[in-house]
């Protein structure tokens, strides 16, 4: 969900998904970032300094340090505002290492305090053919057998949200509970692969609090939310039902199109894990059905399915952060499983049914997980 947050949102995401923020930055010590050929980004809560505007093509390094006083994100834009990497959740204080593919072209290079708007912005340009050309054959497999694995997501979420759909259009409350959860199963699973396009997600998978100004509220959640506190459908949800499965059906037959390399896996793998850090461990997610955990677990999924892929090169670059990877992912199922329910639609318990403690112990294994998967793309860069 690259849905805009408020500041609340980002408040909970400080005092939670943060607290283990070397998953995805280090603290201020000077040792973090930097380097030779490292692009350097320092954002602050009215600036995004960048220490060059032009760069080699191939992979890049960049070394944000979040000198605001706000949670800040930082994305590399294409034209288009097409996504091509990006880093949320850098707290105040801290520094985040991105290693990203970027090839010859013009970008933008985005930094944006309270996680909010279109952010502070730099033109930067990556000159050069870039070094791709000895890049291992394990990765061109892994890449093809990602892009497949993406594709068959989106083609089975179209069946699963038509009857969802239909439920809605017939005003059978009950039944379009039932397959609200499982509807949205493998967006959530290559959830960043179809927020790179910029435009599908701010349709279909937007907070009411994420909405801009003047835009319209449509997609899964405001449908989520006439089902479960509204508890009825009305003329206009109807309407959105049919709207939901045009924007999905566009996806779909975009989502082939979708740039994909081996770093762009890796981040996208940590971006997931960042989504359940921000919204399911918190609620925020799923806040009316409360069925955060089936999205908890499409997320998780999608991370380990890009990590396995890559993990042949990850594991001969570095075999360490490859073993520990395998007991981290292992861990977190392991987490999961404990709260699987098997009379529920979706077969996971409510969340809502779980506890304070139950919350940390997920978050905590999140954050184990999320730390080395933040090296995964340094690691198939090598």
């Amino acid at each position: 969900m690259r849905a805009l947050r408020s500041s609340a949102v980002a408040a909970i995401a400080v005092a939670t998904a943060l607290t283990a923020v070397a998953g995805c930055a280090e603290k201020s010590d000077g040792k973090g970032a930097g380097g030779k050929g490292t692009i350097e980004v320092t954002a602050t809560d009215t600036g995004c300094e960048v220490s060059t505007k032009e760069f080699p093509a191939g992979h890049a390094r960049f070394a944000v340090q979040n000198k605001g006083s706000k949670v800040t994100e930082v994305y590399v834009y294409a034209p288009g505002d097409r996504i091509v990497t990006e880093r949320e959740n850098i707290g105040p204080g801290t520094k985040a290492e991105i290693t990203a593919e970027i090839k010859a072209g013009h970008y933008e290079i985005a930094c944006k305090p309270g996680m909010k708007g279109d952010g502070i912005r730099q033109k930067v340009t990556a000159s050069g053919k870039g070094a791709d050309a000895k890049r291992d054959p394990r990765l061109d497999a892994a890449v093809a057998a990602y892009r497949k694995y993406v594709q068959q997501q989106a083609d089975q979420t179209l069946p699963r949200t038509q009857k969802f759909a239909d439920a809605v259009k017939d005003g059978d409350v009950e039944s379009a509970k039932k397959t609200y959860a499982l509807s949205r199963v493998g967006w959530e699973r290559t959830e960043p692969v179809a927020e790179s396009f910029g435009d599908i997600d701010p349709k279909v998978d937007v907070r009411e609090d994420g909405l801009e100004d003047g835009q319209k509220w449509t997609g899964w959640h405001k449908l989520e939310k006439s089902l479960w506190e509204e508890k009825k459908i009305s003329g206009d949800d109807k309407k959105l039902a049919g709207t939901l499965i045009t924007d999905l059906k566009d996806w779909q037959k975009r989502v082939g199109t979708a740039e994909i390399t081996p770093t762009s896996m890796a981040n996208g793998a940590k971006e997931l894990l960042d989504e359940v850090a921000t919204g399911k461990v918190t609620g925020e997610e799923e806040r009316y059905s409360h069925s955060d955990l089936i999205d908890f677990q499409a997320n998780v999924e999608g991370a380990e399915k890009a990590y396995t892929l890559l993990k042949p090169v990850a594991a001969k670059n570095d075999p360490e952060l490859a073993k520990e990877l395998d007991k981290q992912f292992a861990a977190i199922r392991a987490r999961l499983d404990k709260h699987r329910d098997k009379g529920s639609a979706d077969g996971f318990a409510a969340y809502d049914t779980v506890g304070k403690s139950e919350r940390k112990t997920l978050s905590d294994g999140v954050n184990a997980l999320a730390e080395p998967l933040s090296k995964l793309a340094a690691a198939v860069a090598k």
